[in-house]
């Protein structure tokens, strides 16, 4: 076996057709989910409903995040990845509430970046969406955002496994393009959150709350006006601690989660000898 082919075989899941076809099927969803608010016609009865809306996608999410996550199970999740999965998800709930509340400080996301990089898009979704589920259950943040925190962080994790050269680059250049990216996903994880939440304000906030009865431009003003003046600053805290703990930890953590990826040999059947 040449090195190249050792590596190509440490990957925890392999999507396959049906896989990509509930990941499909999910994101498509997600994304009429996050932005409808920009893109619905005024006079649609989803405008109509705007207040209702967020709370009908919630459930839809639920729903289909859980069928994506069995779909990828069975594609090729055996008991050492669960076990592995089980591992990082309650390390990535540990960690989420170190930072609550303080400027953004969430050291959870670099462990997510790291992780989808060595264990690939379909793990790096199942995983930022389980991390996500036992965190809220943790620091009590359980309500309607949930099945869209889920989803983003889904993507986010996933992104991290869709990077190019995951068997072929090492070292600093690694290091920088997984950094670059958590930067990067760090304020669109923060942005499409927003977005879930935004119908929700009504009048609270008349300047930069979506208004149903306005266009298209009208309120992606006011959505780019709502991010700067209420989430700016957490987003930019939680991508300079990605970008911090990616640089300084990441070729350990990197280096350890491979040796553990190499030596659980996901992809080899689990056996019992007979006494």
């Amino acid at each position: 076996m040449t090195p190249v082919e050792g590596r190509l075989r440490t990957r925890a899941v392999r999507l396959g057709p049906r896989s990509l076809a509930a990941l499909c099927l999910v994101s498509a969803v997600g994304v009429a989910g996050f932005g409808w608010p920009l893109f619905a016609d005024p006079t649609s009865q989803v405008a109509a409903h705007a207040q209702d809306a967020p709370w009908l996608f919630a459930g839809l999410l639920v729903l289909l995040v859980a069928v994506v996550t069995a779909t990828i199970s069975e594609s090729g999740l055996g008991p050492k990845a669960v076990a592995m999965l089980g591992v990082l998800a309650a390390t990535g709930a540990a960690l989420r509430p170190i930072g609550a509340g303080t400027a953004g400080i969430e050291p959870m996301f670099f462990l997510m970046v790291l992780s989808g990089r060595v264990l690939g898009p379909g793990f790096g979704f199942v995983l930022g969406s389980v991390t996500m589920f036992s965190s809220a259950l943790l620091t009590g943040g359980v309500g309607p955002w949930l099945p869209f925190q889920m989803l983003a962080m889904g993507w986010f994790t996933m992104g991290a496994g869709l990077l190019p050269g995951p068997d072929q680059l090492r070292g600093r250049g690694e290091l920088a393009l997984l950094a670059a990216y958590g930067f990067c996903a760090a304020f669109a994880y923060g942005t499409v959150m927003n977005l879930a939440g935004w119908p929700f304000m009504g009048a609270l906030a008349s300047n930069v709350a979506f208004d149903a009865h306005a266009d298209v431009t009208a309120n992606l003003a006011r959505f780019l006006a709502y991010c700067l003046a209420t989430s700016l600053g957490w987003d930019l805290g939680r991508a300079v601690v990605t970008v911090v703990l990616t640089l300084a930890l990441g070729a350990p953590l990197l280096k350890a989660l491979r040796r553990a990826t190499r030596r659980a040999a996901f992809e080899t059947p689990v056996t019992f000898e007979p006494r």
